[in-house]
């Protein structure tokens, strides 16, 4: 298995470390350890290492699913990889428990709605092929028929990540129930990345919840601002969630046992949490809004905590904008990371003094 290298992430492993402030950031403000009990007792492994039971029927509840049918991971990131191996790997792992007929002979082929985090093509296209099905600026809507003329009789995965990354469009509950249609009627799985899905004033029913041929990703990172935990969940088939964990033998064993303890106070609290997080982000997106509007810069207004920013006038690109933003001690994300160089990634997440500062620090090259 080849892979191509996570741009990105080199980016900020090039640059954020030395950064004042990060604006590239797409999750909440980190949660403090101080609102949790944070001894777990022996640190040894989760047992089983799928995950507490209990937890996992609590996660289960909100899908609609089963116990069975949640597997518990280090982040939503080890979630939707253990979901591409599984499903483009196992030839007879069809969501109706065989795959399409005709397609065991050929490379799996999962269709991918982009732009979006890479992971979510880079992986797929390691293991099998893919086709991208384009959003296109300025609204970035989903056409659902270029879904359907991108699907092959090898075609075992449409992957969506809802409300997207990076342009914050969040997808109708009609468009998303189409692309469900689509999956079911070729025998793939419809995967969601809903990492980002809590943030939304009104969420939609998360996909897993949908149907069999459903299947869901998320965790604690981006919406409820603890990313250090590394704790997140795949909701699926209970067969293709066997075939997860069992390549999950082969990757983190079980989830972080400090992660789990945490993780399950968090969704005890989750009302509360997401009352706070939601607040911060709406005000945070007023104030990039107003900040874009005196720049004439133009974004696709968002869901969640990343916005798509067109590059000033002056910069070819959004990563020469990029480096520019740098010697203000300030990082941000260029659009080619995302296929799209005329454009940035900001995210506003951040607490509100560094965001602040930040806006001002890009004013002065703006100006």
């Amino acid at each position: 298995m080849q892979i191509d290298t996570f741009g990105l992430e080199r980016w900020f492993a090039e640059y954020e470390h030395e950064a004042e402030i990060m604006l590239a950031e797409s999750g909440v403000r980190s949660l403090s350890t101080e609102r949790f009990d944070t001894d777990p007792g022996e640190l040894g492994y989760v047992i089983p290492t799928n995950g507490d039971p209990d937890l996992r029927a609590k996660i289960a509840d909100r899908y609609d699913r089963e116990t069975s049918e949640v597997l518990c991971t280090c982040g939503t990131q080890e979630a939707n990889f253990l979901a591409f191996l599984s499903v483009l790997q196992e030839p007879t792992l069809g969501a109706a428990g065989a795959s399409p007929s005709g397609s065991a002979s050929r490379s799996p082929h999962a269709v991918v709605v982009t732009p979006t985090y890479q992971a979510l093509h880079a992986v797929p296209d390691a293991v099998g092929e893919v086709t991208r099905v384009s959003l296109e600026p300025p609204h970035w809507e989903l056409d659902v028929d270029a879904v359907d003329d991108a699907i092959r009789p090898e075609t075992k995965l449409i992957v969506l990540n809802n409300p997207n990354n990076p342009t914050g469009r969040y997808h109708s509950l009609e468009k998303v129930e189409a692309l469900y249609d689509l999956a079911a009627d070729n025998d793939a799985y419809l995967l969601c990345d809903e990492v980002y899905r809590l943030l939304a004033e009104d969420p939609l029913p998360p996909v897993a919840s949908l149907g069999p041929y459903g299947l869901s990703t998320a965790s604690l990172s981006k919406s409820y601002g603890l990313a250090g935990l590394r704790f997140g969940w795949l909701v699926g088939n209970e067969d293709l969630l066997e075939t997860a964990w069992n390549w999950k033998d082969y990757t983190t064993i079980s989830p972080s046992i400090f992660g789990q303890h945490v993780a399950t106070q968090a969704l005890e609290q989750e009302d509360e949490i997401l009352v706070e997080n939601r607040a911060l982000v709406a005000d945070h997106r007023d104030r990039v809004r107003a900040f874009l509007e005196r720049h004439g810069l133009e974004w696709y207004d968002p869901v969640g905590v990343n916005g798509f920013v067109t590059v000033p006038d002056g910069f070819e690109t959004g990563k020469s904008f990029c480096r520019a933003v740098l010697e203000e001690g300030v990082v941000l994300a260029p659009g080619e990371f995302f296929g799209h160089p005329d454009r940035f990634r900001i995210g506003f997440g951040l607490p509100t003094e560094e965001l602040e500062d930040g806006l001002k620090r890009i004013e002065r090259v703006l100006e």
